[in-house]
């Protein structure tokens, strides 16, 4: 089956949520450059946000920030990684954060993740924002390789979030996909399923001119996967 046109389906999306309203969402996906890139404890800080918001609700990390972001000396990775064992056993105990111990261990894991990456790359997050969008899916492996607990869409969405240009597979992602003729069951989780994937948002890009992740909003605007 031949690759739908992407202009069939963000006139879909369009039809669906009307056309000013997809224009306006797309605001919120514009790239960083410059003096808008985070640092790394930036980076950091992201990846625990999505990977505390896990299988709980966005409002309750959301009403703990501040106190989180204290209990974790400001995300730096480097300050992080020279604390001993008993300041984050002791966190366990710290009201102010969400006390899940793999959590919490996930993000001292990553703490030594990205200053490894700093050091052979000079920094994380540029590293990760240099990493060529036509292989998303090799970044998306390799964040799950070498992080914690950053598998599946918690990388995607850390992505996201620091303004990397990158789609992310959500169920209407998914759903699109299908229907516009990729051959992927399920979540597309799989290996040679992702490798669909990125070809056909290569294919998409090369088409409109258009960056993943607005790629990535308009299809999953463009149906309803429920």
């Amino acid at each position: 089956m031949t690759l739908k046109a992407f202009s069939e389906i963000r006139e879909r999306a369009e039809a669906r949520k009307g056309k000013a309203a997809i224009e306006e969402r797309l605001k919120n996906y514009l790239s960083r450059s410059g003096s808008d890139i985070g640092s790394d404890d930036r980076l950091l800080a992201e990846m625990a946000k999505y990977i505390f918001s896990s299988g709980i609700s966005w409002k309750v990390v959301e009403s703990k920030w501040p106190g989180i972001e204290d209990a974790f000396l400001g995300f730096d990775p480097n300050l992080l990684n020279i604390q001993p064992d008993d300041f984050w056993h002791d966190l366990l105990s710290d009201k102010r954060i969400i006390r899940h111990g793999a959590k919490v261990q996930a993000i001292r894991r990553n703490a030594a993740f990205i200053s490894d990456l700093a050091r052979e790359h000079g920094s994380a997050m540029n590293f990760l924002l240099d990493w060529p969008s036509t292989d998303l899916v090799g970044l998306f492996e390799f964040l799950k390789k070498r992080g914690d607990r950053l598998g599946g869409h918690t990388g995607q969405y850390v992505l996201r979030a620091i303004g990397k240009e990158n789609f992310v597979i959500s169920r209407d992602v998914a759903a699109c996909l299908r229907e516009a003729g990729v051959a992927i069951t399920g979540d597309g989780s799989g290996k040679a399923e992702r490798k669909a994937i990125q070809a056909a948002f290569n294919e998409w890009a090369k088409e409109t001119g258009l960056p993943m992740s607005h790629l990535s909003v308009i299809a999953a605007q463009s149906i309803d996967s429920h």
